[in-house]
């Protein structure tokens, strides 16, 4: 079946994830890709404790995504790959050819962002770094849960 959703998502793992969007996928594997969090035993399993058994987390760097990222787009499972900021999406896409979609499914308020969604804050230059990934030729749209409508790029930047 492949990766069924590659979601941007600040909150990395969490229950919008795992039952929102992992049960009516029928997700049997989610993929984390952060550098820091590879590296990180205690995260990790921070991250796994949010998540059912039968369901796999497999936690990679950039660099490993990309040299798998065609291993898991195989897999017969229904998976999820999952990254929590705009650079590693943007790193991801620079460095494969596979990545054609991104759902930003949750990029939260900080200094200096403003509310586009109620689920997604951009400051003008992240608004800019999207819409680059789209002129890269990645679908990108904005979709909080499954049953809510894919809200495209040019509506919410």
């Amino acid at each position: 079946m492949s990766l069924a959703l590659y979601r941007i998502d600040d909150r990395l793992i969490h229950g919008q994830v795992v039952v929102g969007w992992g049960q009516p996928l029928d997700v049997a594997f989610i993929v984390l890709v952060d550098d820091e969090v590879r590296e990180s035993e205690w995260e990790q399993d921070l991250y796994r404790m949010g998540v059912p058994p039968q369901i796999d987390v497999i936690f990679a760097s950039v660099a490993e995504a990309v040299a798998r990222l065609d291993e898991w787009e195989r897999d017969r499972r229904v998976g999820i790959l999952l990254v929590g900021d705009l650079d590693t999406a943007e790193a991801l896409v620079a460095q494969s050819n596979g990545i054609r979609r991104f759902n930003v499914g949750g990029i939260h308020h900080r200094a200096g962002r403003s509310e586009r969604l109620r689920y997604v804050y951009l400051t003008d230059d992240e608004a800019s770094r999207l819409k680059r990934l789209a002129g890269r030729g990645v679908e990108i749209t904005a979709q909080d849960v499954p049953s809510a409508r894919p809200i495209p790029l040019g509506e919410f930047t």
